[in-house]
Order: structure tokens, then sequence, then C-alpha cells
């Protein structure tokens, strides 16, 4: 039998097991990411292992308590109970699994360039370990050609066994969309791109036994850039509403009286809402993935950093819709109490990744005000490698004394647990980035100022 023929049975050996559900996932990072999709494989039957080095983490999937407040109790109890869960810390026991996804952050650098340091110190750990018959996905969102350029010669060099030869490698990026209810991880279809075409066959067998959909591209290269390519998508259509809301303001026109007309239209338009900024971990990091990339092949990006530009700047209209809004109460940003409604970056979840309410914070802060925050899902600031010195802060109560007592209300995010018309009469200088007072009972003329 020649090697092609070993290694296509070999595959189908694997195939078969995930078929009889006797093939064990192994999953780096229990984030927002991770943490899902160890849930959805479980939700399969599919014997499960996560790995992360954070021991809270562990210890919360061990005694079925959560860390994510959207994923729930009831998951978190259930993989708890399960004897065919595992969390651990311990990558010595990589070996295990028979697939290793890696679902750790690809960030951005203080220079805005992507920082691989979370992917490359997790792959030269599962390189350590690695076994013959592996199959390795990265689910990161990273730049065309990193699972062929860093991913593969890190494994190969740790292991000392070669990709498509003594082990398997794809890329499968993530789509999670924290607190959407519509569509969870397993209802999402997912783009593989395989390292050959053994690997594809295996990543695309993989996902089919616990996702609706697995959808092959030709390489690991296209897989990477569709990832880019949706994000980058929603980056530049946000930018070009929130850039509008600016101009249509200055008209006297309603931004969000004119996407909702527009949107009734049943073709040709998709409708995307403006905000004070973009947060999370994907839209305001992604494009510049990609922005750095292109400049290895001499080629500009210049209308995806152009809505980077505007989008990054939307925190400062919000400011100058504040320092107006006080104006017009005889009162300056200097010395106001200003509070802001939502640090989550999106309604009804408690991910605070990259929030344009800490660019607000830091604004405010600096032009000398007094400044705090309500937030029913983050009730207190954890650390964070952007944010280190708002540590500790702690969301104030929601009751009148409290909230009057502030000169000027930011709503940054809509959280719909929120009561904007006991809002409408606790404060009497209200500035909305996200139209939630709209049509609220109590709404007073010049009480609401629009950003």
């Amino acid at each position: 039998m020649d090697k092609s023929s070993s290694l296509h049975l070999a595959v189908d050996q694997l195939i078969r097991r995930i078929a009889s559900r006797n093939f064990t996932v192994g999953i780096v990072g229990l984030g927002y990411v991770g943490l899902p999709l160890m849930w959805t494989f479980h939700n399969k039957q599919m014997p499960v292992i996560g790995f992360d080095i954070d021991a809270k983490k562990i210890a919360c999937i061990r005694e079925g308590h959560p860390y994510i407040k959207h994923l729930g109790y009831e998951m978190m109890q259930i993989l708890a109970k399960s004897d065919i869960c595992e969390a651990t810390t311990d990558f010595n026991l990589i070996p295990e699994a028979d697939a290793v996804l890696l679902c750790v952050p690809t960030p951005l650098d203080g220079h805005r360039e992507p920082d691989m340091s979370f992917v490359e110190a997790t792959v030269r750990t599962v390189a350590q370990h690695l076994r013959k018959g592996q199959l390795v996905v990265l689910e990161s969102t990273t730049w065309p050609g990193t699972t062929r350029e860093l991913i593969i010669p890190l494994l190969e060099e740790g292991s000392g066994l070669s990709a498509e030869t003594d082990f398997y490698v794809a890329y499968s990026p993530e789509r999670e969309d924290p607190g959407n209810t519509d569509f969870n991880t397993a209802k999402i279809p997912k783009v593989v791109g395989g390292h050959g075409a053994n690997a594809l066959k295996l990543a695309m067998a993989l996902y089919e036994s616990a996702i609706v959909q697995a959808v092959p591209v030709s390489d690991t290269n296209t897989a990477e850039a569709v990832k880019l390519t949706e994000n980058i998508f929603r980056s530049v259509n946000i930018a070009l509403v929130n850039e509008l809301k600016i101009v249509y303001h200055s008209m006297g026109i309603d931004i969000h009286e004119v996407l909702d007309s527009a949107a009734t239209k049943p073709f040709g338009f998709m409708k995307f809402t403006p905000g004070p900024g973009l947060g999370g971990h994907c839209i305001p990091i992604d494009p510049f993935y990609l922005t750095w990339k292109a400049r290895e092949f001499e080629q500009n990006t210049r209308f995806i950093e152009l809505a980077g530009e505007i989008n990054t700047d939307m925190p400062n209209y919000v400011v100058h819709r504040t320092i107006d809004a006080l104006n017009a109460h005889k009162k300056a940003v200097n010395g106001s109490r200003i509070l802001l409604i939502g640090l989550a970056y999106k309604p009804n979840v408690d991910d605070d990744r990259e929030s344009p309410t800490y660019k607000l914070m830091d604004l405010y802060n600096k032009m000398g005000a007094e400044v705090a925050y309500y937030d029913p899902y983050v009730p207190v600031i954890r650390p964070t490698r952007e944010h280190p010195h708002w540590a500790g802060t702690e969301s104030v109560a929601w009751n009148e004394a409290v909230i009057s007592d502030f000169d000027a209300v930011v709503i940054a995010t809509d959280h719909a647990n929120v009561d904007y018309d006991a809002l409408a009469g606790w404060s009497d200088c209200i500035v909305d980035t996200r139209n939630a007072m709209n049509g609220r009972v109590g709404v007073k003329p010049g009480q609401v100022w629009k950003a």
C-alpha cells in the first residue's frame, strides 16, 4: 500500500470513529468561543476535553458555575456532571484528544498590528504533546496565511512530525455572536479550509457531526480570508451609517427614521445601526489584520482604513454632543458627574471587550468629569490589558436617588432590562447613542440628545 492510500485509510478510520462518537475533541481556550464550542460537541454526545491556563474557569466548569452570563447555569451544571466532559489546566493531556481546536485571542498590539503571542504560545505547547493522527484546527480570527506560514511550521518544529503525513491541520473561523438567541454555535454554518485533501475531509466530518452545515473552501488561506471579509463588511457598513448619522443630524434629519424606512425595501438594502463606536473582539480588530498583511503584497486598504478611522472617532462625536447637552443646562463637562449606561459592547451580554464605553469614560475623565457606569451584566470591572485603571470599579445602583444625582446620563449600550421610562423621570439630561429613548413615556422636550 502506497503512502497516499495509507493516509486515506487512516482518515476513513477516524471518520468512522467520529460517526460512532468514539472520538475525543480537545478545545484550547474556554472563553466566548471555546466554551460554546465545547458545549456543542458535548451536546452531540462527543467526548470533550477543555484546556485553559485560567484555573478559575476550569474550577467553574467542574463545579457548574457560569462565568459567561448568557450561556447560563443549566449548561454549566450539565457539563459539571457529565462523564464525557473534562476540563483541565494540564496540557499533558493533549495526546488524549483526537482533534485539538485552538480558540485563543488574537488582539492587536500597541501599534495596531497583530499580536500573535497567544496563538504562538498555545501552538508551541500543543506541539510538545502532538501525536500522529491528530487533527489540529485553528479557530481564532487572523490574517490569510497564518495556518500555512506560522501554525504548521511551529507544529512541525516542536513535534518532529510532518503535516498531512503524520497529523492533519485545518482552519475553521469562529462565528460566535454572544447573546444571539436565534443562532448558537450549532446553528451557524462552519467554513472549513484544510491543509490538503485529507485534512479537509477529516475536519469536515468533525464539524458536520455537531454543526448544522460545514462549508468547504479550497484551502486555509481562503478560510482565513472569509472571516476577515465578514467582519470587514460589517465594519465598513457601520462606518457608513455612523457618518450618515453625523451628516443627517446637521440637516435636522433623524438617522434612525431614515434607516427604518429604508429597511422596508425588500431588496438591495441591509440595515446597519449607528452607535458610539465599535466593540467586541472582532469588528474593531479584524480589519487591521488584513491591512497589516496587505502591506506585504504592496497593497493599500484605503477603504477599510477609512472605515476604521470613522468608527474609532465616534466616541469623540458622542463627547461633543454631551458638551452641547450640558451647555444647554448651563454646565461644563469639567466638574460634572456623568453616568454611562452599558459597559458591555452590545446589549444583553456581559462581554466588555473593546467596548467604546471605556473610551468614553477615559475622554470624560480627561476633561475633568466625575465618571461612573451602570450595567446590570457587569457589576464590577474586571482587570484588562487595555483598561487596567478602571479595574475594580463597581456599577452604581439603579434607583432614583442615585441616577438623578448625575448631571448627564449617556446611553452607550441599550440593554433590554434597563427601565428607560423610569430614566425619563430621573434625569433631565440624557445623551442617547442607541435611540433607546425614542417613544418612551415621559420624555420632555430638550431632555434627550441623540448622539
